[in-house]
């Protein structure tokens, strides 16, 4: 490549994902973390609190491939992407919004993922969704066999909160509700709440509601900081559905229907209170996005669609089994088919419209950059 040829040449991003924020957790280093001498800081400071971490290797590892790749006089840059401790969808996001954030900074236009592992690995599509992927570096420890057993191996890895949380937290709730329930003599009453308790706790886990709630309350306090429009959307947005359990409260209470026909009324008369929530909390998201990024969001189109349609299937399903317990005549049944067949064409419409974005998002990528 000839010396004038500089400002053309492609800028290559070594990436390493940490997926459940140890940085965060452990180091309190944020995300993302752009540039060698700052990824070797974060390195140091996460090696120092927990040398035993993974995370520690894997960033030394990002730096040693930098150097190599510096040094064999490629333009390229290497950064740390951090996640969240509730590793699934909302840690994801963060990871694939910390990597757009890099890229606008960077420019890049292809990357090469270090992993310590498989997990780490399952965000390749983050990556490979918006740049091209040049390879992944696997990171090993080695270790010396003779000092490990069975016994170590449980003790160290029951000190991870994470496993503590899928693992010791259930048992730990089975045995207190059932040792008070046997301690009060109401040990069918016990049992009545731990089952409670354990299916709250599985919907909480399974859905990261805990995590979202937490992001949530991140996301307000920022909001209030820096006197984002979100917020007050938020608070409307909340009050709607407090409006929709008091609405449904009063049909409830109001009817002298068997009991589940009264559940259908409280349903009726919440719903539309719960939707319209939902599409004034996704318009503050829209307009807070808009503000900080200088563009619409394209997710605003598909999360309304959705929720228009999730509307439509729940009115048609609540009218469903109004006709089947013989409260409402055969007269609806147009309108219930009508709503059911409208809500799925919608929520299937959403999903193909997100893949199409997805798929403007990759062919944006891939595009050939103009030298300059």
């Amino acid at each position: 490549m000839l010396p004038g040829d500089h400002t053309s040449r492609a800028m290559r991003l070594v990436v390493s994902i940490d997926r459940d924020d140890d940085l965060g957790r452990k180091a309190s280093v944020a995300g993302p973390v752009v540039g060698r001498a700052s990824v070797l800081e974060a390195a140091v400071r996460l090696g120092t609190v927990d040398p035993e971490d993974s995370d520690t290797n894997a960033l030394f590892a990002a730096v040693n491939l930098f150097d190599e790749l510096k040094g064999a006089g490629e333009e390229c840059e290497v950064c740390a992407l951090t996640g969240s401790g509730k590793v699934g969808v909302l840690s994801d996001r963060r990871v694939a919004d910390q990597f757009d954030e890099v890229l606008a900074r960077t420019g890049a236009t292809s990357a090469y993922l270090v992993s310590d592992g498989a997990e780490d690995e399952f965000l390749f599509p983050i990556l490979a969704s918006r740049v091209k992927v040049d390879g992944v570096r696997r990171v090993y420890v080695r270790q010396n066999a003779s000092i490990e057993s069975t016994y170590y191996t449980v003790v160290r890895a029951l000190k991870d909160p994470k496993l503590r949380a899928k693992t010791v937290l259930p048992i730990a709730l089975v045995l207190l509700i059932l040792g008070i329930a046997a301690a009060a003599s109401v040990v069918i009453w016990g049992v009545i709440g731990l089952a409670i308790v354990l299916g709250v706790y599985l919907i909480f886990w399974t859905f990261d509601i805990d995590e979202a709630i937490i992001d949530s309350i991140r996301s307000a306090s920022t909001d209030i900081r820096q006197g984002s429009v979100a917020f007050g959307f938020g608070l409307f947005a909340i009050a709607l559905v407090g409006v929709g359990f008091l609405s449904g409260y009063n049909a409830y209470y109001a009817s002298h229907a068997p009991p589940l026909d009264r559940v259908v009324l409280f349903l009726q008369s919440a719903l539309l209170w719960w939707l319209i929530g939902a599409v004034v909390w996704e318009c503050g998201r829209a307009i807070r996005r808009t503000l900080s990024r200088g563009r619409f969001p394209r997710s605003f189109a598909v999360a309304t669609t959705s929720i228009i349609g999730i509307g439509f299937v729940s009115f048609g399903s609540l009218l469903l089994v109004q006709y089947l317990q013989g409260v409402s005549s055969p007269a609806q049944l147009p309108v219930m088919v009508g709503l059911l067949v409208a809500g799925f064409g919608l929520v299937i419409g959403a999903g193909v419209l997100q893949q199409y974005f997805k798929s403007l998002a990759a062919r944006a990528v891939l595009e050939p950059v103009a030298p300059s």
